[in-house]
């Protein structure tokens, strides 16, 4: 018999992935905005900002309801909390691509470093795939891929240190390229910081199937 958490519960999935939908639209933009030269591209990510906002409060208003009108215990709890935490993950995954959008304009309308953004690019694919695994496994409570999202954060956060060497490197013998250089490590930054956003997903499905924390070295067991 199914209980009337359940649909409640369901509900809950759709606002998260629904919201993911945005996250990985506007990561997208962002990218495809700054290869392709197109500032115009960077407006329609602070519309979906504000989409992604709506879906925050929206997201923490479902929850509380769930907790004040069905009384959740156990594993129903555990998937409520992680819901919580996943909805703010989402949330700061937003304000990143809109600070990416904010680096990128400046930098297009500088001199480019164009040695750099193929690694941009690959940070940028990376951080997508986690988005989007993460939160498949979310939906399908997929704790073996989940472990599989924790390891592609060194490859991004590799990438990031790369970016930074190589832009260090290049303004030290071309100063005039400065301002340049410190947009793309800004926007390296904000596309490693989703990626620690999709990490923290991962970690929470592992909670709220399992039980186990493991954040900050803790056993998948």
């Amino acid at each position: 018999m199914e209980r009337a958490i359940d649909t409640q519960l369901e509900e809950l999935k759709k606002t998260i992935l629904l919201m993911g939908g945005h996250v990985e639209k506007s990561l997208m933009l962002v990218t495809t905005a700054l290869l392709a030269k197109d500032i115009t591209m960077f407006g329609e990510v602070h519309e979906i900002e504000k989409r992604i906002n709506e879906d925050h409060v929206l997201v923490d208003s479902m929850c509380m309801n769930v907790i004040a009108k069905q009384g959740p215990v156990a594993k129903d709890l555990r998937l409520i909390l992680s819901v919580i935490k996943i909805n703010n993950d989402l949330e700061r995954m937003g304000d990143q691509a809109v600070n990416i959008s904010y680096s990128g304009k400046d930098y297009l309308g500088r001199k480019p470093i164009v040695s750099q953004l193929g690694d941009i690019e690959k940070m940028s694919e990376i951080a997508g795939r986690m988005v989007k695994g993460s939160l498949d496994c979310f939906v399908r409570g997929d704790t073996e891929q989940a472990k599989k999202i924790l390891m592609m954060d060194d490859e991004i956060d590799a990438l990031k240190a790369k970016v930074f060497l190589d832009a260090t490197a290049h303004m030290k013998l071309h100063p005039e390229d400065v301002e340049a250089g410190l947009d793309l490590i800004l926007i390296a930054r904000n596309l490693e910081r989703l990626g620690d956003h999709a990490t923290n997903i991962a970690e929470d499905v592992i909670f709220a199937i399992t039980g186990r924390d493991v954040r900050h070295g803790g056993k998948f067991g």
